[in-house]
């Protein structure tokens, strides 16, 4: 496998780039210039052709069309499994509110999940009479199979497992394949074979790791592009697997949603991914995401891409570790590109914090790295772009920061 390099001239198609050094890519990804443009000439078009011509319409639902292939390839499955959506949270509420609960059914989910999901979780239990359980996986960063542990939570009425594929606060890479097995396997004894479906936040997972979500069996995958894909804010999917998009229904019903019949009749909905989209959208969104994506695939491989990330990931860990008033939440190098750390607790009775950390790397080094409240440490996130020089940045302002809590 050859090894990406990254040149100046093309971190120059980052205009985000410029005067800093940014490692918060699992929060928000910043475009190439190639999206900008792409994104501006599209409104400028629209604008131009008339933005309800039939030269427009006929515009938007091929720039649909082209989307959806461009990310299904991305992903390894076809694209007529792929809805798209606005973000990760749309993604997941789809599959969420769209299956046929009983009272009584259980849904089990990770201690690591996003807020945002474990609220639409527990509003869910609170209308239908669900059960939730919850699965420790935060035990399985440095010891443990968290394959196991979920299997250990497993319940004859579980009907839905929620998890991340890549944990949003530890980094953790979790094991998809062997846990979608464990869970489709889980009652194939009883009778009827109540399959339980998997829905993965897939946030973090998507721009980082090679992907083919045909091999995993997941049910149902929510992603984003704005992320680690680096496009535009507001524009995401959602995968999901032919066989779980028999007994999913949609929710939220718009006219893309809809089929029609010869005299402009509902006769149902459409039989694909469509059916869980809803109605107007930004649509020039499509054209950047579609060159974001481009611009990773120009740089190298999915493989390629992540064996970077991988080895920038691992020298920023090597070197937090270094630090005495570091320590890393990971005992072992991350899988992936977000390496997640703590203050120890000596320098924190001098009053270091991590929320005074993360600032006075931003004002003092133009270093941009963010707080994650549980558990309480700091999140840098490293992208196959990722300067070396950028690391050291951070690790120098790192020591300058309890440089400047010892001289006070």
């Amino acid at each position: 496998m050859r090894s990406i390099t990254v040149k100046e001239a093309n971190r120059q198609q980052f205009p985000a780039l410029k005067n800093k050094s940014y490692f918060n890519y699992g929060g928000q990804g910043p475009m190439p210039e190639s999206a900008l443009t792409a994104l501006f000439q599209s409104y400028q078009s629209i604008q131009e052709k008339g933005p309800f011509s039939g030269e427009v319409l006929l515009w938007i639902s091929e720039e649909l069309a082209a989307t959806r292939q461009a990310i299904a390839s991305e992903l390894g499955v076809m694209a007529d499994t792929i809805t798209l959506t606005e973000n990760v949270s749309i993604g997941c509420n789809i599959p969420l509110w769209g299956l046929d609960w009983q009272p009584g059914d259980r849904i089990l989910i990770g201690d690591c999940e996003h807020p945002g999901i474990v609220a639409a979780v527990n509003e869910l239990a609170r209308r239908f009479d669900l059960q939730v359980s919850i699965c420790p996986l935060m035990e399985t960063l440095n010891e443990g199979n968290p394959t196991l542990a979920i299997a250990s939570h497993l319940h004859p009425n579980t009907r839905l497992v929620v998890l991340s594929h890549i944990l949003w606060n530890t980094g953790q890479v979790l094991p998809l394949t062997d846990i979608v097995k464990v869970c489709h396997e889980f009652n194939k004894k009883s009778t009827p074979y109540p399959k339980i479906r998997v829905l993965v936040d897939a946030a973090q997972s998507v721009g980082i790791l090679p992907l083919n979500l045909t091999k995993t069996g997941v049910d149902y995958y929510a992603f984003t592009g704005h992320k680690w894909w680096c496009g535009p804010e507001g524009l995401g999917g959602l995968y999901v697997s032919p066989d779980a998009a028999e007994t999913l229904h949609p929710t939220f019903i718009g006219w893309r949603s809809v089929a029609l019949n010869s005299i402009g009749d509902w006769e149902g909905f459409k039989p694909d991914g469509r059916r869980f989209e809803m109605a107007t959208s930004a649509y020039p969104l499509l054209a950047g995401l579609r060159k974001a994506i481009a611009f990773h695939q120009g740089m190298g491989t999915p493989e390629e891409r992540y064996d970077r990330i991988q080895a920038l990931s691992h020298q920023l860990w090597t070197k937090l570790r270094d630090l005495p008033d570091i320590i890393c939440l990971k005992v072992t190098p991350p899988e992936a590109g977000l390496v997640s750390f703590q203050i120890n607790e000596n320098p924190r009775k001098s009053g270091a914090t991590h929320d005074k950390l993360v600032k006075f790397l931003e004002k003092e080094h133009r270093v941009m790295v963010r707080t994650i409240l549980k558990p309480d440490c700091v999140r840098a996130c490293v992208h196959y772009f990722t300067l070396e020089s950028e690391i050291e940045q951070l690790i120098q302002g790192i020591q300058d920061y309890f440089q400047q809590i010892s001289s006070h």
